[in-house]
């Protein structure tokens, strides 16, 4: 290997990014030419993938909470991260040691030759061969951006769930909701179950899992849930389970997304057994850092802070359900930063009636968008009367300047990036605001 690649994980990050000359490429074919190259091949352990617009976090989350409370070892690889490189990938709940990320990119880079690699496709590379290096009992993956041509899909799973599709990338992936269904339906197998999570699905992605062979598996139909106050019920072919705790992840729909886990994991028996007992292990201890996440000062001196990444307008929609759901007595102050490629008018349009005071921050890189984009978007939209709005060059000036402003029964929810969510974790975990 040359000697002049990097040593360190940060190098090698950075070196990353220089690599392509896209930052988003999709496409299969330069992954399998590395694998081949690499002698990878698929472990006979189950694969869970998991796909769609809005929720993939959650499922994924879920599904491997409960495999861990089986007592199994399960491989986790999401994306994007919030401030650690290394939540991406992970090991059971434990992140993947940063030399064994040095040492799979060398791997790679030794195999690669002039195959050009994205910074998504590294990472995606470099998932596979920790997981097989750790022998896990399992892995659960979640597709990068589509289905069809995600880097994830170079790996054909035991369950693919795609658990809602909306419109969101449709410089790749098309304008319409049945074009982007149709390549997230492009993670199904032949002769595999394909979960899906939502009873607002276009038809097109129950339709491609029967064209390709798979087995559509679909909320409302082969699998439901009831909610009865605080607990829930799920009925599945296999699992019949009344009685259930809520998921310990906030929001309206964390019942649909545990249900939607549940439904994949009840394929993987066998050979995989999963007892009842882990399920309501699983459902009490899931998280996932930055989805309707509150936290709160010691001593309830201040406002409580909620952060989402909701960055396109379904999940903004969901977000503005879960503060419905929530009402408190005094303000709801947003603070928002969107990416220049989000639908950032889509996103103000669903949360207009729950902010009543605004704080637009801007984000950073080629995807980047001004705080001061945001504020011209807001004032040709249908805020809440008399909302104020203000903006700030950074995320730490923003937190400052609402927290400033927030009294005690008031609260901040932070949205939008994820390139704003972490950051905005960090201002309050120096504050020991948890």
């Amino acid at each position: 290997m040359a000697s002049d690649l990097p040593s360190t994980l940060e190098q090698w990050l950075a070196y990353q990014t220089q690599v392509y000359p896209r930052a988003i490429d999709l496409g299969l074919d330069r992954l399998n030419r590395v694998l081949a190259n690499l002698e990878f091949r698929r472990p006979e352990l189950p694969v869970v993938t998991v796909g769609g617009t809005n929720g993939k976090g959650s499922v994924v989350a879920t599904t491997a909470a409960i495999l861990t409370a089986a007592g199994y070892r399960v491989g986790v690889f999401t994306s994007p991260h919030l401030r650690d490189y290394r939540e991406r990938i992970r090991l059971g709940d434990r992140l993947v040691d940063g030399d064994a990320l040095v040492a799979a990119f060398e791997r790679i880079e030794r195999a690669r030759g002039d195959v050009g690699l994205t910074f998504f496709e590294y990472n995606t590379l470099a998932a596979l061969l920790t997981f097989d290096a750790a022998r896990l009992d399992a892995w659960v993956l979640e597709v990068g951006m589509g289905g069809r041509l995600d880097a994830v899909n170079v790996i054909d799973p035991d369950v693919a769930v795609v658990v809602s599709v909306g419109l969101d990338h449709q410089e790749y992936l098309g304008d319409t909701l049945e074009a982007i269904g149709r390549e997230k339906a492009g993670i199904f197998r032949a002769g595999r179950a394909a979960v899906l999570g939502s009873r607002a699905m276009p038809p097109v992605v129950a339709e491609t899992a029967r064209a390709v062979g798979a087995r559509p598996k679909r909320l409302g139909e082969e699998f439901e849930f009831q909610r009865d106050g605080e607990r829930w019920r799920y009925t599945g072919p296999r699992w019949d389970f009344a009685d259930l705790p809520s998921p310990n992840l906030r929001g309206v729909i964390q019942v649909g997304n545990a249900a939607t886990a549940m439904a994949a994991l009840e394929e993987l028996a066998p050979p995989l057994a999963i007892p009842r007992a882990a399920v309501e292990q699983g459902l009490r201890t899931v998280s996932v850092a930055g989805r309707f996440e509150v936290r709160a000062p010691r001593g309830a001196q201040g406002p409580c802070w909620i952060l989402d990444v909701a960055h396109n307008p379904d999940a903004a929609r969901v977000l503005a359900d879960n503060l419905r759901s929530t009402p408190i007595a005094g303000r709801t102050i947003g603070l928002c930063g969107v990416l220049a490629d989000k639908d950032a008018a889509g996103v103000l349009a669903a949360l207009a009636g729950c902010i009543d005071a605004w704080w637009f921050v801007s984000t950073e890189g080629e995807r980047g968008r001004s705080a001061a984009a945001l504020a011209a978007l807001a004032a040709r939209a249908d805020l809440r009367p008399a909302a104020p709005v203000a903006t700030a060059d950074s995320i730490g000036a923003a937190c400052d300047a609402a927290c400033d402003a927030a009294g005690p029964v008031d609260r901040v929810v932070v949205f939008g990036s994820f390139h704003v969510v972490g950051p905005a974790i960090d201002w309050l975990e120096r504050r020991d605001i948890r």
